[in-house]
């Protein structure tokens, strides 16, 4: 891929990242109005039922408040109106179960939430919203904090991860991205009895890692790389691992650690 093209492609991926950040904020500020309103009218109605008691337990107070006991439902207590908050909230978030239990067609442009997400070898189960990126489900919903969030707009590469041997930046993926794909973070590389990948085993042993928290980036980087090439070049791997910064300079030990997972370094 040329310059110009990987320029292209990284402005692409950081203006994708900004409309989905503008998008999780709008989709906070409103919820935050909805309750907002919610409790508003909580309080209202609270008031109202409050000012017709006083007006039948004291039968003296003015006139004024009085008037308020016409408009007002007799039927309507706190606890009737606390339910049909409720039951209003339980309405508007059950759509989607809805249409999974009966197998109804789904409206135009509704999507999906709750997702089956291979990842390391296991089918996860998972409420994933429709602009949530795949990095905020593996940390947050998954608890596979091994995927580090470093500059969140798909440029230093420490969110790394593997979705069908491709290495992608998981701050810029949305997870219904990789929902048909396999997908292998840091956590999925070692074997099940502790031994490390040997990946991992060579860049400890090459000491590469020094701050570590662009390490797990790098290791599923050089993962992919001898995934598809298991014997690269110095130069191969230096162009397959230049997507991953690291800001404490270990650029060549990271490279003989590549090299000696390889088997060309001893």
């Amino acid at each position: 891929m040329s310059s110009c093209a990987e320029a292209r492609q990284a402005q692409t991926c950081r203006a994708i990242a900004r409309y989905k950040m503008v998008g999780e904020g709008l989709a906070a500020s409103w919820g935050l109005i909805a309750v907002s309103l919610s409790v508003y009218h909580l309080i209202i109605a609270h008031m109202c039922i409050t000012l017709v008691h006083l007006k039948r337990a004291f039968p003296f107070i003015p006139p004024v408040i009085g008037r308020l006991r016409k408009p007002v439902n007799p039927k309507l207590t706190r606890r009737r109106f606390i339910k049909g908050v409720i039951a209003s909230g339980v309405a508007a978030t059950s759509t989607s179960l809805w249409y999974s239990a009966t197998g109804a067609d789904r409206p135009a442009g509704a999507v999906e939430r709750l997702l089956s997400i291979n990842v390391n070898g296991q089918v996860r189960r998972v409420d994933v919203a429709p602009q949530e990126t795949l990095a905020h489900t593996l940390r947050y919903k998954l608890g596979l904090t091994g995927t580090k969030l470093g500059c969140n707009r798909g440029e230093c590469g420490a969110c790394t991860v593997v979705a069908d041997d491709v290495n992608i930046y998981a701050c810029s993926t949305l997870t219904h991205e990789v929902k048909d794909k396999a997908v292998v973070t840091v956590e999925g590389l070692r074997a099940a009895d502790g031994t490390l990948h040997p990946v991992q085993a060579a860049f400890v042993a090459e000491l590469s890692p020094a701050c570590g928290f662009c390490t797990a980036g790098q290791v599923m980087s050089a993962f992919a790389l001898l995934k598809n090439n298991p014997r690269p070049t110095r130069e191969e791997a230096r162009q397959a691992m230049s997507g991953n910064l690291c800001r404490c300079g270990a650029y060549d030990h990271y490279l003989n650690g590549v090299m000696r997972a390889s088997g060309q370094l001893s």
